[in-house]
């Protein structure tokens, strides 16, 4: 199967700009994982404009099988020249972990990644070379379960510049500061969010650059999958059950709606349990039953699932209160939770039938159709890096 992945990123846009500078790609070959940040020179439209460009190029030569020094030539040859500096680029690192364990690291004018590997800082051997009158640091290693490997934009090492600190957070300390981070947090955002978060702090919630930190952790493989809704001919319970109850043991299954647990509790003989307590007014409480990981109501559960989904996706309030709202014990919460931290692989199974209180006119349009939110499920959990498939029953 070979190495599987957890990417996350979090950007803090400069103080007073309603667009980041910064950029960042997250992009899948059949043998490998991609992570792609650009760094657009200044800030605002201009510098968003820059980055965006050179992710895509960069993303769209890589996945083609450019080489290196192509990528750099096209940059080079297409970014607009700055009239003031007279250069006019973007700044990146490319980050690519091949399914075999091989990593391929780039990086032009970035600070140098930071790579934890058994709970300490491991330095990486580097090719410099010269492209197109640019120096360009290249990297190849090998990568192992456990390790990560964290990516930034100059914001990070200038946090603090002549506020909290006089010449900014230097590597060495932001480097010591994820090692600490590395062993307190489990998955590729909470690294990410902390990183930010010490970032943000430092500049006083006023970032005067544009910051990003993108986080890549080498996790082992896991596999959730998701059962919502009955099927539309009844005779294909046991088929559909049979399906949502295969693969190995360490396969996470969660059952979305009341007829999709009454049916799997009927199919497997194990009894079904509602729990009465309502942590939240909107969303139904949670159910049990033995051998599922979680059990919860359908369309409402998943509209908020989805919610907290789309937020963490548009890198929006990716924040502490986020976190706590994620921690929280209600269906929905816990749900988008599993999706977004204990997963690599989404697996939907997809029941057909019309359940007639969706059509009540009085509910919400949003909430009409499972089918509609199972469609920005697998979009969106996609858009995160997670592998989605969907079977229809």
């Amino acid at each position: 199967m070979g190495v599987t992945v957890d990417v996350a990123y979090k950007s803090l846009n400069k103080f007073s700009e309603i667009l980041c500078g910064d950029k960042v790609e997250i992009l899948h070959t059949g043998d490998s994982n991609i992570m792609i940040l650009a760094d657009g020179m200044g800030s605002g439209v201009k510098a968003n404009i820059l980055a965006t460009m050179t992710s895509k190029i960069l993303g769209t030569m890589f996945l083609n099988g450019a080489t290196l020094d192509e990528c750099v030539e096209t940059i080079v040859e297409t970014l607009p020249v700055c009239q003031v500096r007279q250069v006019a680029y973007s700044t990146f690192s490319i980050l690519q972990v091949f399914n075999s364990g091989e990593a391929y690291l780039v990086e032009f004018d970035n600070p140098g990644c930071i790579f934890i590997r058994n709970g300490s800082l491991v330095s990486i051997p580097k090719n410099s070379r010269v492209i197109r009158d640019k120096q360009i640091n290249e990297y190849r290693f090998r990568v192992k379960k456990g390790d990560a490997l964290v990516l930034m934009s100059d914001g990070t090492i200038h946090a603090g510049v002549g506020q909290l600190l006089n010449f900014g957070w230097q590597w060495d300390e932001l480097a010591a500061y994820a090692v600490k981070q590395y062993r307190m947090t489990i998955s590729a955002v909470r690294l990410a969010t902390a990183l930010s978060r010490a970032c943000d702090e430092l500049y006083q919630f006023r970032p005067g650059d544009d910051t990003t930190v993108a986080v890549m952790r080498i996790i082992d493989r896991k596999p959730v999958h998701l059962m919502t809704g009955p099927p539309k001919r009844q005779d294909d319970d046991e088929g559909m059950i049979k399906d949502f109850l295969s693969g190995d043991e360490g396969v996470k299954r969660i059952v979305c709606g009341g007829t999709s647990a009454n049916i799997v509790s009927r199919v497997t003989g194990k009894k079904l349990d509602v729990s009465l307590d309502y942590n939240d007014p909107d969303i139904p409480p949670i159910a049990f039953i033995d051998g599922i990981e979680l059990v919860t109501e359908g369309v409402l559960t998943l509209n908020r699932v989805l919610q907290l989904l789309k937020r963490y996706v548009n890198n929006e309030s990716v924040s502490e209160e986020f976190f706590l709202e994620l921690d929280q014990p209600n269906g929905a919460s816990m749900v988008a939770k599993m999706i977004i931290e204990d997963c690599t692989e989404l697996n939907l199974y997809v029941g057909r039938a019309i359940n007639s209180a969706y059509q009540n006119p009085g509910l919400p349009f949003d909430l009409g159709i499972r089918q509609n939110l199972v469609e920005q499920l697998k979009q969106t959990a996609g858009e995160m890096g997670k592998k989605v498939t969907v079977n229809y029953y």
